[in-house]
């Protein structure tokens, strides 16, 4: 018989809440999970790694529904490999794209900090200035 876990130890084991759990098996992230005479969810060795997989690809910023792409694609039969590496190619050209952006961001953030520290020096000299007057 094969081992079988709780709620709770899944979510400790994967660093995921138990409201998350149920929320990826709503969304067909996860299925077949079995329950006990309770009702209560029993939850595979196979199952908690694909949680650490799914909080991978969390981690990665892969939005749900590409997951939900994912996890639908065919596994085990030949070619499923190849569509798999080149799902995560597509996904990479996305991410380089966002880099892309925040890289332009991050310089727009910091011609504005220039901005204003420019605007600091002048209100300086300009206080500087008027004190000697005085």
């Amino acid at each position: 018989m094969e081992t079988t876990f709780s709620s709770k130890q899944v979510a400790a084991e994967t660093g995921l809440s138990v409201h998350t759990l149920r929320y990826y098996e709503q969304l067909g992230l996860i299925q077949g999970v079995q329950r006990d005479h309770n009702g209560y969810r029993q939850y595979t060795e196979s199952d908690i790694k694909w949680f650490q997989v799914i909080r991978h690809f969390r981690d990665l910023g892969l939005p749900i529904k590409d997951m939900q792409q994912f996890h639908a694609m065919p596994k085990n039969i030949p070619g499923s490999a190849t569509a798999r590496r080149e799902f995560m190619e597509a996904y990479r050209i996305n991410v380089v794209e966002q880099l892309a952006e925040l890289q332009r961001t991050l310089q727009r953030v910091d011609n504005k900090i220039e901005f204003f520290k420019n605007l600091e020096r002048k209100e300086q000299l300009l206080s500087s200035s008027s004190s000697v007057r005085e």
